[in-house]
Order: C-alpha cells, then structure tokens, then sequence
C-alpha cells in the first residue's frame, strides 16, 4: 500500500527532517509514529499526503510514485487519504455540516447529493445533532471528532492523524482512538504520529519510532 524507499527530505534552511527512510505499510494495517519533537514525524506523513515532496527517493501508495504525481493529479490521489491536522485546520466561520461537506465540495460533488453522506461522517462521529454548531461552541473533543469527520467522509483508503489526542483528556483520547480502530476493522489504512506512552504501551499494533530523521535500531 505505502512504500518509502531511501526516502530524504531537505528543506531550504538546510534542516534535514529525514535521512534514507525506507518504509512499508501494508493495506489494512494500523500503525503508530513516535519519536521525540522535531524527530521527522509530521514531515513523514505530510509525504505520503503528497503536502511535502520528498528531496530524493521514492514513494509509492498502491504501486504509483507519488513523488512524480503532476499537480493536475493530486487531488485524485488526495481523494484516497483523509488527514487530521494537529491544529484541525477548522474553518470557524461554518457550521459543523459546512466543514464536514468542504472536502466533497473541493471534489466537485453536488451539495445536494452529498448531504446525507455528510450526515453519515457526523453520526459516525457522535456529532450529528450538532451540524449547524459552529467549531468555536464545541468542546476539544468534540472538535477533534470533526476534524475525523471531515477526513473520512469521502471514504478515503488511508487515513492519517498527526498528534489527534494530543490536547486532550484521557477518556476522551481513548474515545478517540476507539473510532480510529473502527475505520481500521472497516478495512481503512490508518497512521498515527502520537507522544501518547499509555496509548503505545496498550497497542498491538506496530510502532514506529523516529530519532533525527532515522527510523531507531
């Protein structure tokens, strides 16, 4: 599904974020990233979402080298990823509905037509007596849970978090994560940066660690 080969990123300060990263994810797996602040995390996920292009190497989402995708290609590939920001990314002048049907809109979809798949995403989410709330009225659980919704509601193959439990409680951490693993037992690919130890230490699943822009021994 996702394959890093020899994967470096360079920004033009100079800064390495990553060094020689090679990187399998296989389709239906659910993964944790770790690693301490500034490790590389958020840039190797903004990678497989094609928002950072990698400085040399490859990296290929269901066998096509999306390091060499035309910008008139991108947003079909970006119809196969959902991505939930760290700083949500909200738009607080629209409803919870209206954030939620952006992403669908951005797709070309009839507002019409779509509205009860937004619903769907909201319900999924705990959410849909709330679709004309405004984000600023909603709790940060419940913001995150938007941000969720809005990542998933065109039904994407991968779905990506970058620190989702990062500013909240535990009961609402493990609240949150209990969705992730609905969409992953649903089929979805799912990745997810965390600093979360009780998080790491309760998963089976498999963890990834960065250091410096390299994966640790």
């Amino acid at each position: 599904m996702i394959h890093f080969k020899n994967v470096s990123k360079r920004f033009p300060d100079g800064y390495s974020a990553l060094n020689n990263i090679d990187l399998t994810i296989e389709a239906g797996e659910m993964v944790y990233l770790t690693g301490h602040s500034g490790a590389g995390k958020s840039t190797l996920l903004k990678l497989i979402a094609a928002i950072e292009r990698p400085t040399s190497g490859s990296i290929s989402i269901g066998g096509q080298n999306i390091a060499q995708l035309k910008p008139n290609a991108m947003p079909f590939l970006r119809r196969k990823i959902g991505f939930i920001f760290q700083d949500h990314k909200l738009l607080f002048d629209r409803t919870a509905f209206d954030n939620v049907l952006l992403p669908l809109q951005i797709s070309g979809f009839d507002n019409k037509l779509v509205a009860g798949r937004v619903r769907a995403a909201l319900d999924k989410v705990g959410l849909l007596k709330k679709e004309v709330a405004l984000p600023i009225t909603l709790s940060g659980g419940e913001r995150q849970r938007l941000c969720i919704a809005r990542a998933v509601v065109h039904r994407p193959a991968i779905l990506i978090a970058d620190e989702p439990t990062g500013n909240l409680d535990a009961a609402y951490a493990k609240d949150i994560m209990g969705l992730f693993q609905s969409f992953n037992q649903a089929g979805v690919t799912v990745l997810i940066s965390t600093h979360d130890a009780a998080l790491l230490e309760e998963t089976k699943c498999r963890i990834l660690e960065l250091e410096q822009g390299r994966f640790a021994a």
